[in-house]
């Protein structure tokens, strides 16, 4: 079962949570991307997930097209493929659905999902996320409760974030807060699957003088919403031992997404700096990527060292 259904995704995350590791949840961009995430998480022997943003989505249609519906689509076509060639099991993703993405976005793919359950079939997506994080807590809930049931009836996941991670994620800009554990028990209390709380985390680069994951509201998070497996969201740069314990403490998923990123691109630089792309066939695509994706399999085997899911796949 390369790729999990929504009940194999479910029993994996709690797998996570009562097991005490994580899985690296690796945001794609093509088909090289997923590849590599695939590469990695199978060098580890671990499961995985493999998830697209917006931003991600538009540029998986095309860099003129920008249609997130057939990005993500394609994206999830390719992964279906490419992983029945691996013996480890990955979940697909959405990742940050804003308000003001949803009719554009994930709205479509659920409905689309809605239809092939009714015909007999699985969902493309085992889950999606809401991010009602920029918008009063009355909307969030409001929005949340219709894109559940519009889960239900894909049989899908939904994660739901309370409380903005900082930083910057395809354009959407947070300085970051811890999420209040009271409105975390309101929207765990809705049935969600997922819960993503601001804990201090950030996405992007951490500055010299962040105050570290805040794991007080994190326990407190915990005591209001019971077992439901935790997202943790900026693991780029995060201290691993910092990562550890709030694994230790029920985050299932951890999203990994800048440090591809840098990894992907030091390495190209590596490479056209050398001279390589000079050599003999060097300019050749294959050659000129090859370094970056040998970089974001290495994060990927990394990751799953530090979040302990290596060798339970």
């Amino acid at each position: 079962m390369p790729i999990a259904t929504p009940e194999v995704y479910a029993e994996m995350l709690n797998r996570a949570r009562d097991g005490k590791f994580a899985y690296p949840a690796i945001n794609v961009t093509s088909s090289q991307t997923i590849t590599a995430a695939l590469q990695g998480f199978a060098e580890a022997e671990s499961d995985g997930i493999i998830q697209v943003s917006v931003g991600g989505a538009e540029y998986g249609s095309g860099s003129t097209i920008k249609n997130r519906v057939t990005g993500s689509l394609a994206l999830a076509a390719y992964a279906y493929e490419v992983a029945k060639n691996y013996g480890i099991t990955v979940a697909l993703h959405t990742d940050h659905c804003a308000k003001q993405n949803i009719d554009s976005w994930v709205r479509p793919l659920l409905e689309i999902e809605a239809g092939q359950v009714a015909d007999g079939k699985l969902p493309t997506f085992q889950s999606h996320m809401w991010d009602g994080s920029a918008i009063p807590l009355d909307e969030n809930l409001e929005i949340a409760k219709e894109l559940l049931a519009m889960s239900v009836k894909a049989n899908t996941i939904l994660e739901i974030e309370v409380g903005a991670v900082g930083g910057e994620e395809d354009g959407v800009i947070s300085t970051g807060e811890c999420a209040d554990p009271e409105e975390c028990k309101i929207i765990a209390d809705l049935g969600v699957d997922m819960l993503t709380a601001g804990i201090g985390n950030i996405h992007g680069a951490y500055p010299a003088n962040w105050a570290g994951l805040q794991f007080d509201v994190l326990e407190a998070i915990k005591a209001k919403t019971g077992d439901m497996p935790l997202v943790l969201h900026g693991g780029s740069g995060i201290p691993d031992d910092q990562v550890r314990k709030a694994v230790s403490m029920g985050v299932a998923k951890v999203n990994v997404n800048s440090e591809c990123q840098w990894a992907f691109a030091a390495a190209t630089r590596e490479y056209i700096e050398q001279g390589k792309d000079k050599q003999g066939k060097g300019f050749d695509p294959r050659k000129l990527l090859a370094p970056g994706a040998e970089a974001i399999k290495k994060v990927c085997r990394e990751r799953s060292e530090v979040f302990g899911c290596v060798g339970k796949a």
